[in-house]
């Protein structure tokens, strides 16, 4: 019923067409809102409208807080006080919400909750077939570049993948001393056969052998001033649970009620050995769950990011007010883009454009069908999976080789061929 409230209070009745009746505004006939209009007519605001809530007040129109919006950007508009301030001062967008005044709230809101990625590729798209069929665009080519945008993060809040690498191979060291240490405690004090207690076993984690082979050059290199390695090798951490620890300190901890040892705290009060083993897990116990945390917030995709934005990459940037070649947090923001028109946005945290196309050629597929016939983009996106994905989908691409500058052409019999220069 709602739905239905929406619909005939932003369009007429029974049709979808935009009622702006009501607000006779002496606006100049070539304003961008009448073709917001004529675009909004046909389009299909249902995704839109399920989101939102019969229960509670009504608030906003969502439909006329899209169109308030879409006509911000039209405007190149983007601050929310600056919309509000236009609501009330400006004749255009008096028109749109026909003397409504939503306020910064209302934005944020409709942006957050409803106006969700998904709804606004819905709309998009529909935009991007009423283009279609205008004769504007075919969407069976697309022209794809990318540029890396600095995200809104502290440029000193780094998480590197070597770091947690390196820190994490002594962490482990320590572990080991720790386990032994609690065999041995176990047995000198034959606690292990009193309590039916079993050794503890150190856990192995695929991978860390080639971490410390690294590390050991590195420390050599170091010697001779030599550039270090890089330590960014991927590891499996599953096996390596914090649960294992916690389990003997549960041990010690049933040793000590058992045996009426009490553990102190404060200063000038020894600690007994028990207690000094226990503490020494825990600490061991938060460093390898902090270490974990950091290879799941980073993933298996890249080996940065920042602390202040969990999604954000360090990447090197092509403004470089230091030029120092330093690395800022940013993400790598792909477009898409036929007869000047933007068909797609992608944005990614991967540092390098070869990763990026396939998600874009798939994002066009799901919401045009395969279509596609051609793809052009430049030698960033030269790869082998990329261009074996655009050999099965019979794509044809104008891609350049990544080795390009090092090829010369030449023809023969009418074919034309490639060599590398000087051979």
């Amino acid at each position: 019923m709602l739905t239905t409230n929406y619909y005939n209070d932003f369009f007429e009745f029974g049709q979808q067409k935009i009622n702006f009746s009501f607000f006779e505004l002496s606006l100049p006939d070539d304003d961008p809102v009448y073709t917001l209009k004529k675009v909004m007519e046909e389009l299909d605001f249902s995704g839109l409208l399920a989101n939102c809530s019969d229960k509670g007040r009504t608030g906003y129109n969502p439909i006329m807080m899209y169109a308030v919006v879409t006509y911000a950007n039209m405007r190149g508009i983007r601050s929310v006080d600056c919309i509000v301030d236009l609501c009330e001062r400006d004749l255009a967008f008096i028109w749109v919400t026909r003397g409504q005044k939503p306020k910064r709230d209302a934005f944020y809101d409709f942006k957050n909750r409803k106006l969700t990625s998904d709804v606004l590729d819905d709309l998009n798209y529909q935009f991007m077939r009423r283009l279609q069929k205008e004769g504007l665009v075919t969407l069976k080519e697309l022209f794809i570049d990318g540029t890396k945008i600095e995200a809104n993060a502290n440029r000193y809040t780094f998480v590197w993948r070597g770091s947690i690498n390196y820190h994490l191979a002594g962490l482990l060291d320590s572990i080991d001393q720790l386990f032994e240490k609690y065999n041995s405690f176990l047995q000198e004090n034959d606690y292990g056969t009193k309590y039916e207690l079993g050794n503890a076993q150190m856990f192995v984690i695929e991978g860390m052998d080639k971490v410390r082979e690294v590390i050991e050059k590195n420390r050599k290199r170091k010697l001779v001033k030599h550039k270090k390695l890089s330590n960014n090798r991927i590891i499996e951490i599953d096996n390596c649970s914090p649960l294992e620890i916690r389990k003997l300190q549960n041990n010690l901890t049933m040793i000590a009620d058992n045996e009426e040892i009490e553990f102190v705290y404060g200063k000038g009060k020894r600690k007994p050995a028990i207690q000094q083993l226990h503490e020494e897990l825990e600490q061991c116990g938060k460093r390898l769950m902090e270490y974990k945390e950091c290879f799941e917030i980073m993933g298996k995709d890249r080996n940065s990011y920042s602390k202040t934005d969990l999604e954000a990459t360090f990447m090197r940037m092509k403004e470089d007010h230091m030029l120092n070649g330093q690395l800022k947090p940013a993400y790598n923001v792909q477009i898409a883009v036929e007869n000047y028109f933007i068909v797609h946005g992608y944005v990614s945290s991967d540092r390098t454009d070869y990763n990026t196309l396939i998600p874009v050629l798939e994002k066009h597929k799901n919401a045009f069908g395969s279509i596609l016939e051609e793809v052009t983009a430049d030698s960033g996106y030269c790869s082998e999976k990329n261009l074996l994905y655009l050999k099965q989908n019979e794509i044809s691409s104008y891609i350049k080789l990544q080795d390009h500058e090092t090829l010369d052409t030449f023809h023969s019999d009418g074919r034309t061929f490639w060599r590398y220069k000087g051979k």
